[in-house]
């Protein structure tokens, strides 16, 4: 199975962005995923992390992915509950 690191839509780069950092509470998206390393006690540095463990790399990108994808459906259901 193929992963992408881009958006399907590139126009879409800069919302998903801002969605990562609103689920993780920072203010700059690059800094999401430390920040949710910390939260979960993984000790994810800047630069090269070939100590980490695929089961901690997953941990990190399961999180912060859960958590995108949570706030996209909690805000389509409010704009279907908005539409008369």
């Amino acid at each position: 199975m193929s992963r992408r690191k881009r958006p399907l839509v590139p126009e879409a780069r800069k919302g998903l962005d801002a969605l990562k950092a609103q689920v993780a509470h920072v203010a700059d998206p690059a800094q999401a995923k430390f920040e949710v390393a910390e939260e979960i006690h993984v000790p994810l540095q800047p630069g090269y992390n070939g100590q980490l463990t695929s089961h901690d790399a997953g941990r990190i990108g399961g999180r912060l992915g859960g958590s995108m994808v949570k706030e996209m459906v909690r805000m389509a259901m409010e704009g279907m509950n908005k539409k008369p």
